[in-house]
C-alpha cells in the first residue's frame, strides 16, 4: 500500500487529490500558467514536471503513462509536440511559482504557477510568443521587384499585338533624361579654379 503525503491533503481523500492535481496539471498544459493557491502549487510543481520530463521523449509507454493524468487529447497532443521538445535541452526547472496578494474572499495566500517561456506553447490568453518578435525582419530585395516589372511589361506586349502599350512614366523619365558632363569628383573643379587664380 502506497504511503499517503504527510499532513493534510487537498481535497480529504487521496483519489480526490489526485483528481485536483491532475485537472490542475492539465489546465497548466493547456494555458501556459494558472493562478491558484500556493498550497496547490507547491503540490503541482513536482507532479507536472514529471509529466513534462516523460514528454520529452516520444514513446508510446510515456504516452501511455501520461494519458492516465491527461485525458483530453488535444492537451496531450500539446504537452508531446510543443512543450516537451521545447524542454528538450533542458535538465529541470519547467514551472516557475511567483506568490501574488492574498485572495480578496478568504485572504488565502495566492500564487501563479506557470511553464518557464510559456508564451512560445501558443496560449490562447498569452502574449505573442516571442520568437516572433525577436526573429530579424525580412529584407526585401529591389532586384526582385525589377524581374516581376519586365516579366508584367513582356507579358502584356505578348499578350495582344493590336494593343500598343505607352512606356510607363519612370521608363519615359530614364530616356528623355539629358546625359550630363559634370565631373565624378570634386578635385577637378577644385583644379580648374586655382588655375583662374
Amino acid at each position: 500500500m502506497p504511503t499517503p503525503t504527510k499532513g493534510p491533503r487537498l481535497g480529504g481523500s487521496p483519489a480526490h487529490q489526485r483528481l485536483i492535481l491532475a485537472n490542475l496539471a492539465q489546465s497548466l498544459f493547456e494555458h501556459g500558467k494558472i493562478t491558484t493557491t500556493e498550497a496547490k502549487a507547491r503540490r503541482l510543481r513536482p507532479y507536472a514536471e514529471q509529466l513534462i520530463t516523460k514528454a520529452k521523449l516520444d514513446t508510446v509507454a510515456n504516452r501511455r503513462l501520461v494519458v492516465k493524468v491527461i485525458r483530453d487529447k488535444s492537451v496531450l497532443h500539446t504537452l508531446f509536440t510543443e512543450i516537451g521538445p521545447a524542454m528538450a535541452t533542458r535538465p529541470g526547472g519547467y514551472t516557475r511559482i511567483t506568490k501574488i496578494g492574498p485572495r480578496k474572499g478568504d485572504n488565502a495566500p495566492m500564487a501563479v504557477i506557470e511553464i518557464v517561456e510559456a508564451q512560445e506553447f501558443g496560449a490562447q490568453n498569452q502574449a505573442p510568443k516571442k520568437k516572433a518578435a525577436t526573429a530579424a525582419p525580412v529584407e526585401e530585395t529591389p532586384a526582385e521587384e525589377t524581374v516581376t516589372d519586365e516579366v508584367v511589361a513582356d507579358e502584356t506586349a505578348t499578350s495582344d499585338p493590336d494593343v500598343v502599350s505607352e512606356p510607363d512614366a519612370e521608363e519615359t523619365l530614364d530616356t528623355e533624361a539629358p546625359a550630363t558632363d559634370e565631373p565624378a569628383s570634386d578635385e577637378p573643379a577644385k583644379e580648374e579654379s586655382s588655375d583662374k587664380e
